[in-house]
């Protein structure tokens, strides 16, 4: 017998992703139920090929549930999450609430699934940022090889991580250019259509916007606490996946012809790394898949053991619903949780 999973959010961006790779990966799942706020209650959506009725988080009753992804904001999960767990359901949150608590586990299978035995404290997992998702499945590898002192990232990141209002506005403004329409921001600060926006998330006292700064607290707690890290994030006029370009450089000698043979067999990466025009993965080529895609692989030659490296996902998937999805593989395999209804 199969497990109940509640999705919460089911009708955003992410909760749209994770319902659709829960029927792909064959999750085994006997029950499925699609939850949102209550202005949401009936819509559709897909499951696999099944369609399911939206209904509201209010009135549903988490005795009987055994694995809640939630994807509904860090408002949403604050109030809800310790009570879902409370009910004895194994909560997998994506937003930024739990992510920095001490007795909360932030997982990245491929990098850190044996944190993952820590969800007993609270009965909550949280998902990190996207851009930290995919920034780690890189650097494990190599950090385990030649232990990384220093990392420097430079983040273009598609307007799906700000949801389906971002996507709207990029393409009503993109539309209002050709027609020589008015371009009025009104999701970000500056207009977004053929431009850059160095601002994602609040600024916060030292100049960083806190998405820079989630990345480096994060990239601490899943990989390694003694890493340093400096991120500059920036919103680019592009719908799906992000794309950043790192510098590493190591404690030990790594060679970038090394650090490719090493990549090539790390989970959940993939290189494509050709020097020649086109040899590189770009954000439009990984949308809709799974893998960290990594190009154009080098030495750097200003600092002593550097490399450079360009690293490519889709923040829907790798950077949410995909590693929520992963985890709550972990936690089955690993046999950490069992169906409360075959258990009764």
């Amino acid at each position: 017998m199969g497990y109940s999973v509640a999705v919460v959010g089911a009708t955003g961006n992410v909760g749209r992703e994770i319902l659709g790779i829960l029927a792909e990966r064959s999750f085994p799942a006997d029950e499925v139920v699609a939850l949102a706020s209550r202005r949401s209650q009936g819509v559709e959506v897909s499951y696999g090929e099944r369609t399911l009725k939206v209904k509201a988080l209010e009135h549903h009753d988490f005795a009987g549930t055994d694995l809640c992804l939630m994807s509904a904001g860090a408002a949403v999960s604050k109030q809800w999450a310790p009570k879902i767990a409370a009910s004895g359901a194994v909560v997998i949150d994506n937003s930024s609430c739990w992510r920095y608590d001490a007795d909360v586990p932030l997982i990245v299978p491929e990098v850190n699934a044996d944190a993952i035995d820590g969800f007993r404290k609270r009965g909550i997992i949280a998902n990190p940022n996207c851009s930290t998702a995919q920034l780690v499945v890189a650097l494990k590898p190599l950090h385990d090889r030649a232990r990384i002192k220093r990392v420097v990232v430079d983040t273009y990141q598609s307007v799906s991580g700000s949801g389906k209002e971002a996507m709207d506005e990029l393409f009503s403004q993109s539309k209002a250019v050709f027609t020589l329409d008015e371009v009025a921001p009104k999701k970000f600060a500056k207009r977004i259509a053929f431009n850059v926006i160095p601002e994602i998330d609040v600024f916060m006292e030292d100049g960083s916007t806190k998405e820079e700064w989630k990345m480096v607290v994060e990239t601490k707690k899943i990989l390694d606490r003694k890493i340093r890290l400096i991120a500059t994030c920036v919103r680019v006029p592009v719908f799906i996946s992000h794309a950043e370009a790192v510098n590493v450089e190591f404690e030990q000698p790594l060679s970038a012809d090394e650090a490719r043979e090493i990549l090539r067999t790390a989970p959940g990466c993939l290189v494509i790394d050709s020097r020649e025009p086109g040899g590189y993965v770009t954000p439009y080529e990984a949308a809709g898949e799974d893998a960290t895609y990594i190009s154009r692989i080098r030495d750097d030659a200003t600092v002593e053991n550097g490399l450079s490296l360009w690293v490519v996902s889709d923040n829907l998937r790798k950077g949410a619903a995909l590693n929520a999805i992963q985890i709550a593989e972990c936690l089955v395999n690993r046999k950490l949780i069992t169906a409360k209804r075959k258990a009764a």
